[in-house]
């Protein structure tokens, strides 16, 4: 990386610290903007548990993101952008918590999945758990177009940012509906594995945030649309890869999750389709034994892990995701004639800081 790199991770952490504030405030001020919150005892449950959730952790990448985009119009402050960052994260909680259903997930950044908390609070009723989850899911996702339908801005710019998000919240459903679909029928399209990352990653916490932060700045977006989805892929793919990296090779006391999660939850990443290429025999076996076994033990999973080792599929997996961040700072590269310095700086270094992440 460039001499400049801490500035503008340095910036990054910023704008994390900055949103993490006003997300906590958020929260705090919420029931009493909810008529009924105070109901019962599921509603104040449920936004209890979406706030634990949105709170614990998470990097922030996509707040980073729409800071930076506008960054790259303006270094004045932009209207809107402390509303479309709430509307992003919720949104991403929206998605945690339904791919935690899916997944029967148990933990969720150090901590116990909505899905499993809701779980224990109802142990003997699992038909009403699982509705819980799903209602806290779903206020996640309504909350997140609320923040800015109420935002306190001109129409015209209201409508632009909410034509963004509500088109990125339908995609991540249908990236959600893929995913699901890849585990179940792996083989019935070679292409959906990179269609899912597409809709669930390039274009939900990559494009997204772009289109937003540079829509707020008050940039036509139809120059640069190209270009901007060009990034997103790449570096959407190299952030995917990472993750299934880590799900195998991560330390659980950095990613929040236990090592193998992905293969006990049955996910036909790209890690798991490259373990169950270059295996045969006994190797193969443990792979297709462990897939989809939740109560596959520490052991096996240690013992995948070092299959994968002997196959080199780590080393694999490493090249191919430098090769997509390098390609996503090479399109950001291109961004320097027309955008400010500054701002293009963190988009041409993100991927590649991404490619030796830990979480």
């Amino acid at each position: 990386m460039s001499s400049s790199t801490p500035g503008a991770l340095e910036r990054a952490a910023g704008h994390q610290q900055r949103f993490d504030a006003a997300f906590e405030k958020y929260f705090a001020d919420l029931p009493g903007d909810l008529n009924g919150a105070q109901l019962g005892r599921f509603p104040p449950r449920c936004l209890e548990l979406l706030a634990q959730l949105s709170l614990r952790g998470g990097k922030r990448v996509r707040v980073a993101l729409l800071y930076e985009a506008a960054g790259l119009v303006t270094d004045k402050e932009v209207p809107g952008l402390a509303e479309a960052a709430l509307s992003l994260e919720l949104l991403h909680s929206h998605a945690l918590i339904l791919d935690d259903i899916t997944d029967d997930s148990p933990t969720r950044r150090g901590g116990p999945s909505t899905y499993y908390a809701c779980r224990e609070d109802l142990p003997h009723n699992p038909r009403a758990a699982l509705g819980l989850a799903m209602m806290v899911g779903d206020l996640a996702g309504f909350l997140a177009l609320r923040v800015l339908l109420e935002a306190d801005l001109p129409a015209d710019s209201k409508q632009a940012l909410l034509d963004v998000q509500l088109g990125v919240t339908t995609e991540t459903v249908i990236g959600q509906v893929l995913d699901l679909e890849r585990d179940v029928h792996p083989w019935a399209d070679e292409a959906l594995p990179e269609t899912v990352v597409e809709y669930k990653t390039a274009r939900y916490t990559i494009l997204a945030p772009l289109r937003l932060g540079l829509l707020a700045a008050g940039q036509d977006l139809a120059e640069h649309e190209e270009s901007l989805r060009r990034y997103a892929q790449s570096a959407g793919l190299s952030g995917q890869l990472r993750d299934d990296y880590l799900d195998l090779f991560g330390d659980p006391a950095m990613t929040g999750k236990p090592r193998g999660a992905d293969l006990r939850a049955g996910r036909l990443t790209y890690l798991t389709r490259r373990l169950l290429a270059v295996t045969s025999g006994a190797e193969h076996d443990t792979v297709e034994a462990a897939l989809g076994n939740p109560h596959c033990t520490p052991q096996t999973i240690d013992r995948i892990r070092d299959i994968a080792h002997h196959h080199n599929v780590h080393t694999l997996l490493q090249t191919d995701i430098d090769r997509y961040a390098q390609a996503a700072a090479e399109e950001a590269a291109s961004w320097h004639r027309h955008w400010n310095e500054k701002a293009v700086s963190l988009f041409e270094q993100l991927p590649m800081w991404n490619t030796r992440r830990t979480r």
